[in-house]
This record gives structure tokens, C-alpha cells and sequence, in this order.
């Protein structure tokens, strides 16, 4: 429990240095396309969820997976308790605002960064709906 509520002050603490230097190359790269960023590591007892930013009116929930080859796909890393946690992180995030829901969805980045390469980026917009 004590290293959960450590890891909500200090999110660099639970992460491995690969997916931390992957989730500043998604970062970056949503923000190139126009995305704003609103937060990044928002953690709740459930889940967490990467990269919360804006395209437009939309809510980005965005789950980012880092890996040094291209197999397994890292975006097959998402299966469906991956993406349960992530949606229960998200409506916690959005039972903030009250009223009328902005639109969201889900989508999921895949950074393959073999060593001494640059890294590839591979953004699938809409990757799941919302688990029930």
C-alpha cells in the first residue's frame, strides 16, 4: 500500500527507464499532431492511464507500450484486463467534471526502440472501446 501511495507523488519511481523515455517520445509526438497534453502518469487505485490529453473536443486516454523489438507487438500488450484498468481510471478521471461528458476514447501508441536506432512510433487511434 505505502509504495502505491509513494508512486502517486513520484511516478518516475514505478517505471522502467525504456517505458519512461517511450512515453516522452508519444508525448512528444501527439504534440506534434496537435494534441494538448493535459497530464501524464494519472494513477488511481484501479489503473492508470500513460498520457490524458486533447484532440479538438476529444479526451484522449492513451496507453503507451515501449519494447526493444517489434515481437510481440506492444500494442497486443493491451488485452482486455489491460484495457478494463485503463477504463476505470478514465471514467474516474472524467466523474470529475459532472454535467455532460466531453467525447473520449481510447487510443494506444506502440514505440519500438531497438538499441542504437531512432525510435518507430505507431499510433492506433480508437484502439478499444470502454470495458464494462
Amino acid at each position: 500500500m505505502f509504495e502505491w501511495f509513494k508512486s502517486m507523488f513520484n511516478p518516475a519511481a514505478a517505471k522502467n527507464p525504456l517505458g519512461e523515455r517511450g512515453e516522452n517520445v508519444a508525448a512528444r509526438y501527439l504534440q506534434r499532431l496537435g494534441y494538448k497534453i493535459i497530464t501524464r502518469n494519472f494513477r488511481t487505485p484501479g489503473g492508470e492511464i500513460d498520457i490524458i490529453a486533447r484532440e479538438g473536443r476529444t479526451l484522449i486516454f492513451c496507453e503507451v507500450k515501449t519494447r526493444v523489438e517489434e515481437e510481440p507487438r506492444p500494442e497486443d500488450q493491451v488485452d482486455h484486463l489491460k484495457q478494463h484498468q485503463i477504463t476505470k481510471a478514465a471514467k474516474f478521471y472524467l466523474s470529475r467534471f459532472g454535467g455532460p461528458q466531453p467525447a473520449a476514447r481510447f487510443d494506444v501508441i506502440a514505440i519500438i526502440w531497438p538499441p542504437r536506432c531512432e525510435p518507430i512510433v505507431r499510433h492506433t487511434k480508437s484502439a478499444f472501446e470502454a470495458t464494462y
